[in-house]
């Protein structure tokens, strides 16, 4: 079996590698690689943890890999189906472990614009906005979030609007994985096909690269998950991710 990276399964595998046993993670909405990653995770690891998403499923067993992160069938054979509110009780109580939230800017401190790109009052893009994410930023014990692209328009030294603050606890894009250290984003690895230098001259605020090194390979387990998973590529084509 193949061990190579692509651009797409290096942001599903990586973000996979964030979740940790026994932990209570979250998907959201909008969060199709992220979902991927919860169900890889299920498949590839010997431990187990709590995989809660934004269908209201608790631990469900799907049918099928819907295409969409908030399709029913994500509660089919649930624990237990949950609101809304009760995805932010947990967070708010600090029983949340780990959540996945998308962000269309981000600085290094990890801090997430979904508001607007250029000035607030006359805005060159108007954004969805926080939704959700700027309750479970702040209070989840971690949040990660990943990119498809990985420029100097997304990582940026200021954002042209904090909508969420708090800080990712790590990021994956086609080309590195950041985690926080010392309250800022700190380079961990990069693609095997990429390099040091290239991250940062594609990223917009300056980073701690202590230790960094090129990515370990995909485990067969988890290339043979995200193959089972897609096994057509219908999700990678639709993700359309690329090195550069």
């Amino acid at each position: 079996m193949s061990t190579h990276w692509s651009p797409f399964s290096y942001i599903v595998t990586n973000l996979a590698r964030f979740i940790r046993p026994d932990e209570i993670t979250f998907s959201g909405v909008n969060s199709t690689l992220p979902m991927l990653a919860c169900l890889l995770a299920k498949r590839a690891y010997d431990w187990d943890f709590i995989y809660i998403n934004v269908a209201g499923g608790v631990d469900p067993r799907p049918s099928k890999v819907p295409l969409s992160s908030s399709d029913p069938v994500l509660a089919e054979h649930s624990a237990s189906i949950f609101d809304n509110e009760d995805f932010y009780d947990l967070c708010c109580r600090g029983r949340m472990d780990l959540t996945f939230l998308g962000a269309a800017q981000i600085d290094g401190a990890g801090n997430a614009n979904n508001s607007c790109i250029g000035d607030w009052h006359q805005p060159k893009v108007r954004l969805p906005g926080g939704g959700g994410g700027a309750v479970m930023l702040p209070t989840a014990k971690r949040a990660c979030t990943w990119r498809t692209e990985h420029s100097r328009r997304t990582f940026v030294e200021q954002l042209h609007f904090r909508t969420s603050w708090g800080g990712f606890h790590g990021v994956a894009t086609p080309i590195a994985v950041f985690v926080k250290r010392d309250g800022r984003l700190a380079l961990q690895s990069w693609h095997p096909e990429s390099s040091l230098r290239e991250v940062q001259e594609r990223t917009g605020f300056s980073f701690d690269h202590t230790g960094a090194a090129p990515t370990e390979p995909p485990t067969e387990r988890e290339a043979r998950a995200l193959t089972e998973l897609d096994p057509d590529g219908t999700f990678e084509r639709d993700a359309a991710v690329t090195l550069r």
